[in-house]
């Protein structure tokens, strides 16, 4: 099977279009070219994929990506068994083209997506939504879903299938350590960016040593308070670090955080970070989320702290720091949880079969 993925806005190296579908194609033996922005990232593509550079999507600047973008769906769909789309707007690169087998891979409620855009007027945020929503109808008829999460299935008509971001676990991890605390993700004031530095703050203000890792690049708006926290060493940021390595950087820590505000996008996903926090043998502390609670109840390897709440978060790491019998235990019981419910081992090839069960009608 030939599958020409297209990604306009995501890092060419995002974990779920390369760390798992890609890489899961791959491993089952298909060919794979991938339409994404190498160059504004500064990345090559991934060895066994075929890489084709656009520009990247970003901000207002969107017109040239999805130019580049339609002409190079339309240079190699002849030779593609499927089309597998990544970024909403590549919805308009595929309008009109005639192809048997095109997947939109639906990885976040859209709609309330864009309501949360910074570069978005005030003015345009309600016909954005309508435009988008209107979209997602028309996609619909046209093409196949795939969905990242079940409450996504509300916002369709018909039933899709759902490849949930699923993570990869460990054969083993070393035990959970002392003095570490981590952030991995996308940095943004949304997703808690200032109460990182509020919490490493506190952290280095405390008797008790415990370091704060921010992995992730950061968002215009919240860069400057990252850098100045990074040279008051409040925490260490580390930037973007590509995903294999950013995951080996959560072994041994104390405990993985996600402080989440409660935005519209956000209620009906699950932070995969926790699940990889969990994989990985690290307790989480999280916001309350609907998903995050679910997972720290059902899991039990987390704790859940208020929005917005920095001294909440300082202490329920400083409580697991302390007392190594719990931090173990949650770790454990989180890490089994995750190899038996959200295992990418079982959902990779569950993914990779949809898609040769599509490209062969």
């Amino acid at each position: 099977m030939r599958v020409l993925v297209v990604c306009t806005v995501q890092h060419p190296r995002d974990a779920r279009v390369h760390g798992r579908e890609i890489t899961a194609l791959i491993q089952a033996g298909h060919e794979v070219t991938q339409v994404a922005p190498f160059a504004a990232f500064g990345v090559a593509p991934a060895p066994g994929v075929r890489g084709i550079d656009i520009p990247r999507s970003q901000g207002r600047r969107r017109l040239a990506s999805l130019r580049a973008a339609r002409a190079a769906i339309r240079r190699e769909a002849h030779d593609a068994d499927v089309i597998l789309l990544h970024s909403p707007e590549t919805l308009l690169a595929v309008a009109g083209l005639d192809h048997p087998c095109i997947v939109w891979d639906v990885h976040e409620d859209t709609a309330a997506a864009v309501g949360m855009k910074p570069w978005l007027p005030a003015a345009l945020a309600a016909p954005a939504t309508w435009g988008v929503r209107t979209a997602e109808r028309w996609a619909e008829g046209h093409m196949h879903l795939l969905l990242a999460e079940h409450a996504y299935a509300d916002r369709f008509v018909q039933a899709h299938p759902v490849v949930p971001n699923s993570v990869l676990v460990p054969d083993s991890v070393p035990p959970s350590g002392r003095g570490r605390a981590i952030y991995v993700g996308s940095v943004t004031q949304a997703r808690g960016a200032r109460e990182l530095v509020a919490l490493g703050r506190l952290l280095r203000d405390d008797a008790v040593s415990v370091r704060l890792d921010v992995v992730g690049t950061a968002g215009p708006e919240v860069r400057s308070e990252m850098e100045d926290a990074g040279r008051e060493g409040w925490l260490a940021w580390h930037g973007y670090v590509e995903n294999a390595t950013a995951l080996s950087m959560l072994e041994g820590a104390t405990v993985g955080l996600s402080l989440l505000h409660d935005e519209p996008n956000y209620r009906h996903s699950m932070p995969t970070k926790l699940l990889e926090y969990l994989a990985h043998g690290v307790p989480f502390v999280s916001t309350p989320l609907p998903l995050a609670v679910d997972l720290a109840e059902r899991s039990g390897g987390g704790v859940i702290v208020p929005f917005g709440d920095a001294r909440a978060a300082r202490d329920a790491v400083i409580a697991l720091d302390a007392d190594g019998e719990r931090r173990q235990r949650m770790a454990d019981s989180g890490r089994a949880w995750v190899r038996e419910h959200a295992n990418w081992a079982i959902d990779g090839p569950a993914f990779v079969a949809q898609l040769q069960e599509w490209a062969r009608k």
